[in-house]
């Protein structure tokens, strides 16, 4: 009884709100202006008390706008651009792996603008979990919750794995165990110290990213228009020949449609992390401008990036080319099997494949520190809402620490590397991410749905959202089609005669048994209901947020440079 008058008081409180926004938030600046420090303080102090039983936590708002970016950038950018695009480009050919990355990214944008105007109504740590408790099914929240965060942590690893295979280009004698002790360790410490220290280092490895890709984006330029010292221009000469798409397993169109298919998981596995930008909002110092500001200009970025990087990068390589068959079948390390790299060999340049190589070493480990963040935060919000264990809710100083060690202790797997080979490894850690990642994205955008029609139900005009995302609900759609048929048949190939096996069939479709036997468990366990849209609460934790809103100073650039600066950041 108590919580459906908690929630109906909290609904009118809203409806009101909505109805006098205006004047309530001209008062509220007014006392603000007068001392907004010590205002900041009463109003933080008055409503910590409360944050626990509304799933807003007591972390720390250290993360700025730039902060928010480049962590999205971190997380999305790694191995699969560099290193991965190059099987995606052998096994496909040019015009399947550009179409593939092309088509992936218009399912990356459905699925952030889908989660960034939940986030940015109310933004929680690690909400998604919550999201999906509140609007659609506990069973779901309590799923998505440890399969998210399974999915994110699980990263970790695979990174770190990334890491110690790419030092192995360099001749060395370092021993295995001590390079993973010193990747790993340096995410563990950077995580367990104030959200500050982690958004900082992740703007600096996002700089360097964004600085080498847009350096090979004009680099493959130049190469394809004959700018190297043998000077030869290249053109559409690969798409000529051998041609513009590879077959597998058959021949003919259906020969190219299955090669073609069968690359969009590795797409996938390469975009994933885009949706991190919203881990963060419970953590943003001002998420409604954050947020909002980081899902525009964040999804553009990486899908220019990946794209045309993508499309530049197919020019200059054919698909056939024996160095990066080579590498590949031979399971070479770092740069040694990126199309770029070999691109750049082939233009006689004899620089630059160390100085990539490098490059590549700093965006796996950022990637992996940026699944390290999410993945404590998620399970973070899992514990605030009732679906992970109690003790997973201790943090000090505004850090989850009981959650980082729960990461910490997952992440362990990288020293599986010591015994295997990192290739290998990097198949079944990379396989079963791809794949969590589908389910995580058709997750969100079935979640994001029960929110579009609760509002709707509850005549909220989505006009007075903070952020109201274009072309919905058909986005939302689009994206759980999408990703629900790739993650179903992507493991085609296993049932090919000759094909089946435990290598090929468990990897592709574990994490599609885990999930729904974890669902359909928590359901009849717990006997949980589907949320209908007149018991739905859009409003716990909402009033709590908009107080604060207040308190947070909105920077204005004071002249064009700072202008620019806040356009790029």
């Amino acid at each position: 009884m108590s919580r459906k008058i908690l929630v109906n008081q909290n609904r009118k409180a809203c409806a009101v709100e909505i109805e006098s926004m205006t004047d309530i938030e001209g008062g509220q600046r007014d006392r603000i202006k007068t001392d907004p420090i010590n205002n900041q303080e009463d109003v933080i102090g008055d409503i910590k008390e409360e944050q626990d039983t509304h799933h807003i936590g007591t972390l720390n708002r250290g993360l700025k706008s730039r902060h928010i970016q480049f962590m999205a950038l971190s997380g999305a950018i790694g191995t699969g651009l560099f290193v991965g695009s190059g099987q995606v480009l052998s096994l496909a050919g040019p015009l399947s792996a550009f179409l593939a990355y092309l088509i992936t990214a218009a399912n990356v944008y459905c699925v952030i603008q889908s989660i960034g105007e939940m986030a940015t109504y109310l933004p929680l740590p690690g909400a998604v979990p919550v999201y999906a408790s509140r609007y659609v099914d506990e069973a779901l929240g309590f799923v998505l919750g440890w399969n998210y965060w399974y999915q994110l942590a699980i990263g970790c690893p695979l990174e770190v794995t990334v890491s110690v295979v790419i030092v192995d280009y360099w001749p060395n004698d370092i021993p295995k165990t001590a390079l993973i002790t010193i990747f790993f360790s340096a995410m563990v410490i950077i995580n367990c110290f104030p959200v500050r220290i982690y958004g900082e280092a992740e703007f600096i490895f996002g700089a360097i990213k964004i600085t080498t890709i847009v350096g090979l984006i004009l680099l493959m330029l130049i190469i394809t228009l004959g700018g190297t010292p043998r000077g030869e221009m290249i053109g559409f000469k690969y798409w000529n020949e051998p041609g513009p798409m590879n077959e597998y397993l058959l021949t003919g169109s259906l020969g190219r449609f299955l090669a073609f298919w069968k690359v969009f998981i590795q797409a996938t596995f390469s975009y994933g992390g885009s949706e991190l930008v919203a881990t963060a909002a419970g953590e943003a110092a001002n998420p409604r401008a954050s947020i909002p500001k980081a899902i525009r200009r964040v999804f553009w970025r990486i899908a220019l990036f990946y794209v045309l990087a993508i499309f530049l990068v197919t020019l200059c390589v054919s698909s056939q080319d024996s160095r990066l068959l080579d590498a590949i079948k031979n399971s070479a390390p770092g740069a040694a099997a990126s199309p770029f790299v070999i691109a750049i060999e082939n233009g006689g340049i004899q620089i630059l494949p160390s100085i990539i190589n490098a490059v590549i070493l700093t965006s796996a480990w950022s990637a992996g520190n940026s699944f390290f963040y999410s993945s404590t935060r998620v399970l973070y919000s899992a514990a605030l809402d009732g679906k992970a264990p109690r003790f997973l809710r201790y943090e000090k100083w505004g850090i989850p620490y009981a959650c980082v060690g729960a990461t910490t202790a997952l992440s362990f797997l990288c020293y599986m590397n010591v015994s295997n080979s990192g290739e290998q490894v990097f198949f079944w850690f990379s396989n079963i991410s791809a794949v969590s990642t589908l389910i995580v994205w058709a997750s969100i955008c079935v979640t994001y749905l029960r929110f579009y029609y609760g509002l709707r139900y509850n005549g909220i005009s989505r006009d007075n959202l903070p952020y109201k995302s274009p072309l919905q609900p058909f986005l939302a759609y689009f994206a759980i089609c999408f990703c629900l048929v790739v993650a179903i048949f992507n493991g085609y190939d296993t049932f090919f005669p000759g094909k089946f096996g435990a290598k090929t069939f468990v990897p592709p479709y574990i994490d599609i048994l885990i999930f729904a036997c974890l669902f359909l468990g928590y359901k009849l366990v717990k006997k949980t209901r589907f949320v209908k849209l007149s018991a739905m609460d859009l409003w716990s934790g909402k009033i709590e947020i908009d107080r604060l809103e207040g308190t947070w100073p909105e920077v204005k650039p004071r002249n064009f440079l700072e202008k620019i600066w806040f356009w790029v950041a």
